[in-house]
């Protein structure tokens, strides 16, 4: 496999200058601070998420009634950070088609080991009173930053609800601009694996200290 996640994914800055409002297909990675396991662990390859894990999971899924203008693609919850992507469409159209942007036609069946960590396909944008207060308010259109804020603070105050009451993600997040298909299949695939390359992964704390950063 071809994708190197420290090539892009471990970039923080922002592109100077570039529109993260526009239409456009995204891969985004966010962790935990200090990059602490909180949301469960990976048992023979798959990951078992807790309570912590479900409620980042669920958040997710619900980005596309809180902004009109997001539609989800693969997505997985790790022990200590998020893999995800997700389309920046106009609105408009209650449901945005794969081949509309980059996305080819084909698409990843969901299995026993992803079912229940990742999103399939495209999802449907139909607008709700939630969704219009959250993008309505803003007074212009959501950026990519608006939509991981509001990842973020939803799942924190869920998350410390029920029970993790010192919980909190890092300040930042990571974010890569898929430009063609040939690059959404690889990062499709690398999310979909993470659970599977989880003793390899740079994000595992077991190997933070290989690379100086323990």
């Amino acid at each position: 496999m071809n994708f190197h996640p420290d090539l892009h994914h471990r970039r923080s800055i922002r592109l100077q200058g570039y529109d993260y409002a526009q239409a456009g297909a995204y891969f985004v990675t966010v962790c935990t601070q200090n990059r602490e396991c909180l949301f469960g662990e990976v048992s023979n390859g798959k990951m078992r998420l807790n309570e912590a894990g479900k409620i980042v999971t669920a958040t997710w899924q619900t980005l596309p009634q809180r902004f009109p203008s997001v539609a989800l693609d693969v997505f997985v919850t790790m022990p200590n950070h998020i893999h995800g992507i997700l389309y920046i469409v106009p609105v408009g159209a209650q449901f945005i088609a794969p081949g509309q942007f980059i996305v080819s036609d084909q698409s990843i069946a969901p299995n026993q080991e992803n079912q229940g960590v990742m999103n399939q396909g495209v999802m449907n944008r139909g607008a709700t009173d939630q969704g219009a207060t959250d993008q309505g308010a803003m007074n212009r259109a959501p950026t990519l930053g608006d939509m991981i804020r509001v990842l973020k603070a939803v799942s924190t105050r869920q998350i410390r609800q029920a029970g993790q009451g010192r919980f909190a993600w890092q300040r930042n997040y990571y974010e890569h601009i898929i430009r063609d298909e040939a690059s959404l299949a690889r990062i499709r695939e690398y999310i979909i694996n993470n659970p599977l390359q989880w003793a390899m992964d740079r994000e595992n704390p077991v190997n933070m200290s290989l690379h100086g950063e323990a």
